[in-house]
């Protein structure tokens, strides 16, 4: 099909024309004929008002800022490695906290990311399309994008999977991109198609790679990447077909309140939808607070609304553990893996559990499918020698606790439990530096006295004596 020479837009079929209608009434309009005006959305490389990036500029320093005030409060951990609670106690998006009533955090996570490379690479993103966008849709327009797009990409991710930590500008910049690609694509501009096509290329090429490198990447939200797109699209489209001048202000406040109304709407429903993840903060808020059977009551409502709700299984079992309830804790906690079966610390509590059931071996179990996972995880194989040295499988636990020890020196009490093996295996001398190094860790009275004991059994009867006399003056007056 033939193409017109000005624009390169397709031309109707059995036309011997060169140029299309829509360029001949544009070449009337630029020589003075009212008649045949048409409105034309200036390209944004032509446009000659208010060509500062201002709002670009003030997102890109709010998020520099809070990065730089995350650094100087949480320390080096923030540059590469940030716990998952810093980033919550900051702004993160966090369903069980969000659908509670915390509905600011829909907005705050877009000024927050988790390391260094995370803010790098988004805030490079932000300045080159933020610019171009800002050009193109005039200042307020844009800012008003960015954020209702945020707001979008944030509910999207609490829609997909409302138990995961969103941070991070990238979903307000998906937003950004998906009305570029609208309007580039429905606009009418000044400049040929053919122009306009390398950079909608590269807005494409910028979606795909993103999206198909969010899939493989475990950790990188696309259901937040979705939800921006999709309503920059919807928003940009609305622009392109019902607003393209900026003199349309009453027309582009309604498109714009459209997205409004779409993001409402999803809040009504999330509230409706997701109430079972208020039982569950509310649980694991009394939980916290020692109110045991109100968690459980509300855990209980939780996982009643949400079978399929892991952590709700996972927050219940931890519930009846303080009740000393091992039975009910075991069944909620198999819930938990059967829902998460790579979830590490649900296999290490479930444990810790056999650990209370005098059930060394289903504990044994237990561990080793956490090692599974993680052969590096301390947490495993203290816990698998735990199990073993229960059953007195005495060399077998020794040798797990060394690996407990290689691999996290300072794991709690892993020299102490390394010589108490060593003292059951007769092998004292190995027995007494092993207790040493853990007395280099602190004064620990239990520590002292099995270091007495093993003192005293290697006929070092002084050395027994001092480390009982220091394990008495650590237990203090009876």
């Amino acid at each position: 099909m033939a193409q017109c020479e000005h624009c390169g837009r397709q031309l109707p079929p059995f036309t011997f024309r060169k140029i299309c209608q829509w360029c001949v009434q544009h070449q009337a309009a630029q020589r003075g004929d009212d008649t045949a005006y048409q409105r034309v959305e200036a390209a944004p490389w032509l446009r000659q008002q208010s060509t500062s990036m201002a709002v670009t500029q003030v997102f890109f320093g709010a998020n520099i800022a809070v990065f730089i005030a995350m650094v100087l409060a949480l320390g080096a951990s923030m540059l590469s490695n940030p716990l998952g609670q810093d980033l919550v106690n900051w702004g993160a998006n966090y369903g069980p906290k969000t659908v509670s009533g915390e509905w600011w955090r829909l907005l705050t996570c877009v000024f927050v990311h988790a390391g260094l490379l995370h803010i790098a690479f988004n805030m490079w993103c932000l300045w080159d399309l933020g610019r171009l966008a800002e050009s193109l849709y005039g200042h307020w327009t844009f800012a008003a994008l960015y954020l209702i797009c945020g707001v979008s990409a944030s509910l999207g991710s609490i829609l997909w999977n409302p138990s995961v930590l969103s941070v991070g500008a990238s979903g307000a910049i998906f937003g950004i991109v998906g009305a570029l690609i609208a309007s580039f694509y429905l606009g009418e501009f000044s400049l040929p198609r053919t122009a306009l096509g390398g950079t909608l290329r590269s807005l494409l090429i910028f979606t795909g790679y993103n999206l198909f490198f969010g899939a493989v990447i475990a950790r990188t939200d696309n259901a937040a990447h979705i939800g921006g797109l999709v309503m920059g699209l919807i928003l940009g489209a609305l622009i392109a077909r019902l607003a393209p001048g900026r003199d349309d202000v009453v027309r582009r406040i309604a498109v714009l309140l459209v997205g409004v109304a779409i993001v409402g709407g999803a809040v009504l429903w999330l509230q409706h939808a997701r109430a079972y993840m208020v039982h569950a903060q509310n649980g694991v808020g009394f939980l916290n607070e020692g109110k045991s059977d109100q968690a459980i009551a509300e855990l209980r409502k939780t996982v009643a609304q949400r079978p399929d709700f892991a952590p709700g299984h996972a927050a219940l079992a931890r519930a009846y553990i303080s009740k000393h309830d091992y039975e009910n804790a075991a069944a909620e906690m198999k819930q938990a893996i059967a829902l998460r079966p790579h979830d590490e610390s649900s296999y290490y509590a479930l444990g810790l559990i056999y650990m209370e059931q005098k059930q060394p071996a289903k504990a044994q179990d237990a561990f080793a499918q956490l090692l599974k996972i993680d052969p590096n995880s301390a947490d495993g194989h203290a816990g698998l020698a735990s199990a073993l040295s229960e059953q007195h499988r005495d060399q077998e636990a020794l040798a797990e606790y060394k690996r407990a020890a290689a691999i996290d020196s300072d794991y709690q009490g892993v020299n102490y439990n390394i010589g108490l093996e060593q003292a059951r295996l007769k092998l004292y001398d190995d027995a007494i530096a092993s207790l040493l190094k853990q007395r280099d860790k602190g004064d620990d009275p239990d520590n002292e006295s099995l270091l007495a004991d093993v003192y005293r059994n290697n006929g070092m009867l002084n050395e027994a004596e001092d480390a009982r006399e220091r394990a008495a003056r650590m237990k203090g007056p009876k």
